[in-house]
């Protein structure tokens, strides 16, 4: 089965594609003042995993979801970022029974309740400085959305390692829902104010077809994840959350006919975001901010798809730390 000539024939989006032009500058700031700088303590005595996380290209993946935003507001989504794939390699192979500690620690830093020096956790120092950067650039109802968002990111990372611990596969329903949460998309769509300027009300956000094209699109990226994953998911243990396997399992199918299905449902969720998107409800004085705000959720995923096809953290088991360093950091 041909992974990359299915990912790039089977996913299509009628979606345009952008690129934030200070992604060069960010990627620098990311290079030598955050992970060889600020945050070298993390790694410091392994070359190897910083010059991975250097070629994973952060700031570049970033700048598709955040086209327009000015420089010293798409630092601070640089900077998240970075922090997701840093948290995701260091908590992946952890038992669910640690989690919660990191969770609980990790959100008294976002919440302002602890320090980052003092927070127990080795990303607390990052996280301090994201909640000092976001402040300066959303709303306070936006922020505070952001970061329950992050708690579901976290529920999400959770279930997974249950899964994974177990050596069960959930059935098909509750895999989509874990991995819409884990896959950590929510927090980066709350921000999308960063890029517009523009901050829209609670009632819009908690619209059920506002919600309802946001869990669309989180679905159709780990859709397609899922699938560009599948390699690098057999190799290290992580088929237990992998959509494809959990389809190929549950149905008793071929693992080519379980990617069929999970393009099928990818192509039934493309199609329902798009009807949405073209028959928005009437939201008045805010309309048209709300349609270049849906506007701005498709992007991320055509944007994902073009930036992230060649990478080989997302493709191969190379682009990934080990194991055993990941573990001495957690």
């Amino acid at each position: 089965m041909n992974v990359k000539k299915i990912l790039q024939t089977e996913f299509r989006y009628p979606f345009p594609c952008f690129k934030n032009p200070y992604a060069d500058t960010l990627q620098h700031i990311t290079d030598n003042e955050w992970i060889d700088g600020t945050y070298l303590y993390l790694y410091k005595e392994d070359e190897t995993i910083r010059k991975k996380y250097k070629k994973t290209r952060t700031a570049h993946i970033a700048s598709h979801w955040f086209p327009t935003a000015r420089q010293e507001r798409f630092r601070a989504v640089c900077l998240l970022m970075l922090w997701t794939l840093y948290n995701d390699d260091m908590y992946e192979e952890i038992t669910p029974e640690v989690l919660p500690f990191v969770r609980d620690r990790s959100l008294a830093v976002l919440s302002g309740e602890a320090a980052g020096e003092t927070s127990g956790i080795p990303l607390g120092p990052l996280l301090a400085s994201l909640r000092e950067e976001l402040l300066q650039h959303i709303s306070p109802a936006s922020y505070k959305r952001f970061v329950a968002m992050i708690a579901r990111y976290f529920n999400g990372l959770e279930k997974e390692l249950v899964y994974k611990a177990d050596h069960r596969y959930p059935d098909i329903g509750e895999c989509l829902a874990i991995r819409e949460d884990s896959l950590c998309l929510y927090p980066f769509l709350q921000l999308t104010e960063i890029d517009t300027g523009i901050a829209l009300p609670d009632e819009i956000h908690e619209h059920q077809v506002i919600k309802r094209l946001q869990a669309l699109a989180s679905r159709m990226m780990l859709l397609y994840n899922d699938v560009q994953s599948l390699v690098k998911d057999e190799l290290t243990g992580g088929v237990y959350y992998n959509l494809v396997k959990v389809i190929e399992n549950k149905k008793n199918i071929s693992l080519e006919a379980a990617c069929a299905e999970d393009i099928r449902m990818h192509n039934e969720d493309l199609k329902e975001f798009l009807m949405l998107q073209r028959n928005l409800p009437d939201f008045g004085e805010w309309q048209g901010a709300v349609v270049n705000w849906v506007h701005y959720i498709s992007i991320t995923l055509s944007g994902w798809k073009t930036v992230s096809f060649d990478l080989a953290r997302y493709n191969t088991t190379t682009g990934f730390p080990s194991v055993e360093s990941i573990k001495t950091r957690a």
